[in-house]
């Protein structure tokens, strides 16, 4: 019988805990003007429209982790990874939302400007 892989969650304050020890790759699987608009502060970019597992950087001993604005396409993210033969299975469960209802600094993009706003 094949063993069924389950997606690992990561909470807010788990992510934050993780980036600030150095210990966390954080990859964004949103779209650029999702990204552009907000964004968690070191994420970076790789579109699921455009995903290719093969692209993602090596998180040499780090965890490699992804986040999008529910968890639902880094949920995506962690299937694709699988299929292509990679250990990648680390998400932000409920992605940007939650972290920003944890309470948890982004960078923005002041549209009236264009001024990029890094809260951390």
């Amino acid at each position: 019988m094949f063993a069924t892989h389950r997606t690992k969650d990561l909470t807010p304050a788990r992510l934050r805990q993780g980036l600030e020890a150095g210990e966390i790759v954080l990859v964004d699987v949103r779209e650029p003007g999702e990204y552009a608009a907000e964004r968690i502060h070191g994420a970076l970019l790789f579109p699921l429209s455009t995903f290719d597992p093969a692209a993602l950087p090596d998180p040499a001993h780090r965890t490699l982790v992804f986040q999008c604005g529910s968890g639902k396409r880094s949920a995506m993210a962690v299937q694709k990874c699988r299929a292509a033969g990679l250990p990648f299975d680390h998400h932000l469960a409920g992605g940007i939302a939650a972290w920003k209802q944890a309470g948890l600094p982004t960078v923005t993009l002041d549209v009236a400007t264009g001024a990029v706003r890094d809260a951390r």
